[in-house]
């Protein structure tokens, strides 16, 4: 009898152990198995496609107009002749190969896309186009006479007159500090002059004729 009862209690110890045991290999076959990927759960980040069109990523001001002497970079996807920095020459226009000669200055990068886009059209079934400005050289001021460095200079951020002469490396001697001239050619063809007193400027007085200067604008010093 005593036999039968310990065999008995024996028996109820194991069955909830063989329970537990099989409970425990029940979730790590759960933890281990495969994440279907085509029930929309979420998986690694996919990678980037190497066949992705070039500067489609990349964003370009299309309010920029572009000019003379400009570096142009541009990108036809899968076609990697045709893919490489251009320069615009001083008569305005770039030259690709199947496109030629093409007219730039003067054109947003979104409108000289659509005109190489065009072009390529004869060759290439639904050509990917893009131009991006890789170094502006188009937009410059000058500053001449009495400064340490005179000469043209890129207008790539704001500039204003104050800007201007320290940028040519400040004054030579006997520079006429009061009377330095801003001259600045209109679209009809006529030129505005602006004056700008300097010694009344550091002296607090006059901001107003630090003016921002524009492409094209001249500073004379005398």
């Amino acid at each position: 009898m005593v036999i039968r009862r310990v065999m008995k209690w024996q028996a109820k110890r194991v069955i909830p152990a063989g329970v537990l045991l099989i409970g425990m290999c029940c979730v790590m076959a759960a933890q281990t198995a495969p994440t279907d990927k085509t029930n929309g759960d979420s998986g690694p980040a996919a990678e980037s496609d190497p066949g992705q069109r070039p500067g489609a990523s990349q964003g370009h001001d299309n309010t920029y107009v572009i000019g003379d002497d400009d570096i142009l970079e541009i990108s036809v996807w899968k076609e990697p002749e045709l893919s490489k920095p251009i320069t615009v020459r001083p008569d305005g226009k770039i030259s690709m190969p199947l496109v030629g000669e093409l007219q730039a200055a003067g054109k947003t990068p979104l409108q000289l896309e659509g005109d190489i886009k065009e072009k390529l059209l004869k060759y290439i079934t639904d050509p990917e186009v893009v131009v991006i400005v890789q170094k502006i050289n188009s937009e410059n001021f000058n500053i001449v006479g009495m400064v340490s460095r005179p000469g043209s200079y890129p207008l790539t951020v704001t500039t204003r007159v104050m800007d201007a002469i320290a940028t040519a490396g400040g004054f030579k001697d006997f520079a006429k500090k009061k009377s330095i001239h801003i001259l600045r050619e209109n679209p009809n063809g006529t030129e505005s002059r602006f004056t700008f007193n300097y010694e009344a400027f550091v002296n607090g007085k006059h901001p107003q004729e630090n003016i921002r200067l524009q492409p094209g604008d001249t500073v004379v010093v005398n």
